[in-house]
């Protein structure tokens, strides 16, 4: 474990055996379509490779770095558009994968989004819900884990750029972001 986290909350083998079966019911579902698979960068990347690996069905990879937070802990409540999607979402199903959800701020507005743009549907696919942290009224189609309120890193997750290569998902130390 690295030494700026607390504690494991979910080890490799716990994420893997998750992602799989939520790629499994996912892939059930759009069977015989061909999805557009939004991952939302940074935090997303390893969660969406891990994810897309266990589709079966045809899918178009696309992707957008949206947030709602700068260098801090806390969102700023302003969403930052910082690299939009290569592809027109017209008459697509559209399906984001997203690391977390804590106030709902950025997916509710990126849902609303490719809502206008035109998508025949979107599906929110997310690795960790923090469902007490929720100040937007939007939920996960399919989740992997609802956690509780504490600062998470690993597994793509970080904080100001660092711990993004863990292979778990950790709970960070307040000292690390409270200095």
């Amino acid at each position: 474990m690295h030494k700026d986290c607390e504690r494991i909350m979910l080890t490799e083998d716990q994420l893997r055996a998750r992602v799989k079966e939520v790629a499994l019911q996912v892939d059930e579902i759009y069977k015989d379509k061909r999805p557009l698979v939004v991952g939302i960068l940074k935090g997303s990347i390893i969660f969406y490779s891990d994810f897309i690996r266990f589709l079966t069905m045809h899918v178009e990879l696309d992707f957008m770095a949206v947030s709602s937070y700068g260098s801090g802990a806390v969102s700023s409540g302003k969403l930052n558009i910082k690299k939009d999607l290569d592809r027109d979402v017209a008459g697509r199903d559209v399906i984001i994968v997203e690391d977390i959800i804590d106030s709902g701020f950025t997916l509710a507005n990126l849902k609303a989004l490719l809502t206008e743009r035109g998508a025949a549907s979107v599906m929110i696919v997310t690795l960790l819900n923090k469902k007490d942290r929720r100040e937007y009224d939007i939920a996960p189609d399919y989740n992997c884990f609802d956690i509780e309120n504490e600062f998470v890193v690993g597994y793509g997750l970080d904080y100001n750029e660092q711990y993004r290569s863990l292979p778990y998902i950790g709970i960070l130390k307040r000292s690390v972001y409270e200095k």
